[in-house]
């Protein structure tokens, strides 16, 4: 009998910024699967640690970010938080695990063609591959995507919003990455060229390119159009994980039922609910509350939400992190 394992699998993942005043605790344990073949996304307000967890899965953990525990494993049990620099170059970055930054659009170097930061990236994992094969290779991956091959010989400040965002997507890809981490890809970008992006991490998928995505925005519009799955995020936890048909018409949580209440969607039995916001702000996460964090703002907050911490539970097929069903 052979055991079954995610392609990715995080477990109890904690990451603080440390600084002089403090520790900022962005990410508190985080545990999720990535299923093979699936997009799963990640959503929430803005500092809520979506970005922050992307940055530490991606295991370029700068300071003043750093790990404070946890576990990535992968399909084959190696925990990749344990592997030598040496190993996640080679092995992980890029190959395994690649990252769309949230900045993407500014993210390339202007003062060198794009086929030259294509050859220095594919360097880093084949140092003895010829350049001629890279810029094969290179060609053959832009062409797949419907991207022209003159924007090989392009610098990055020469192309267009949607075109640069197409280019480091096919970058990022262009080792056929098992996971490919897409950190708010469509941001400012306008609904046209949204879509384009959308049909590209589509296509990257179908075509096998990469084999499952994790999508992260706050905008879950864009995310109804191409998860499977949904994480909802609050103040640096999961509050809650389901299918995205379930988190987005059944939301169990009282965050994701407030997020949820703000988004304008056409489904006639949903557009008619007056839109609501969720009272109060985010917690300072360098002294978060004790107990759930998000009872400061909740409606639903009993006196045990006060004084323990939540864990996150089943129920109804999904997960949920909150004291009302545990």
């Amino acid at each position: 009998m052979v055991n079954y394992m995610p392609v990715l699998r995080a477990e109890n993942i904690k990451a603080y910024y440390r600084l002089l005043d403090g520790d900022v605790k962005a990410v508190e344990d985080v545990t999720f699967n990535l299923e093979p073949s699936e997009i799963l996304g990640i959503a929430g307000e803005s500092g809520c640690g979506k970005s922050t967890l992307a940055v530490t899965l991606s295991t370029v953990i700068l300071p003043p970010l750093k790990l404070i525990s946890g576990r990535l494993i992968t399909e084959d049990g190696r925990n990749i938080f344990e592997l030598r620099e040496r190993t996640l170059r080679r092995e992980i970055r890029g190959k395994y695990l690649a990252l769309i930054p949230q900045s993407a659009m500014n993210a390339l170097n202007p003062t060198r063609k794009i086929k030259d930061l294509i050859i220095d990236a594919v360097k880093a994992h084949y140092p003895r591959m010829p350049k001629e094969e890279i810029s094969k290779i290179s060609m053959k991956q832009f062409a797949e995507l419907d991207l022209p091959s003159r924007v090989l010989e392009s610098y990055f400040f020469e192309l267009s919003g949607g075109m640069k965002q197409r280019s480091v997507i096919a970058i990022s890809s262009l080792l056929n990455p098992k996971v490919l981490i897409a950190d708010e890809p469509t941001a400012a970008l306008d609904v046209s060229t949204q879509k384009t992006v959308l049909n590209l991490l589509v296509s990257l998928r179908k075509r096998g390119i990469v084999q499952s995505i994790m999508f992260i925005t706050h905008d879950i519009a864009v995310l109804r159009q191409i998860a499977d799955r949904i994480i909802v995020m609050y103040a640096g936890m999961i509050v809650e994980i389901g299918s995205m048909e379930d988190v987005v018409f059944r939301p169990l949580h009282p965050y994701t039922q407030g997020l949820i209440s703000t988004v304008i969607v056409p489904e006639p039995d949903i557009k008619e609910k007056v839109l609501m916001g969720i009272p109060g702000a985010p917690p300072n996460l360098k002294n978060p509350p004790l107990g759930c964090r998000f009872h400061p703002r909740c409606k639903s907050a009993i006196l045990k939400c006060e004084e323990e911490f939540p864990p996150l539970v089943s129920k109804n097929g999904r997960m949920v992190r909150c004291w009302n069903y545990a």
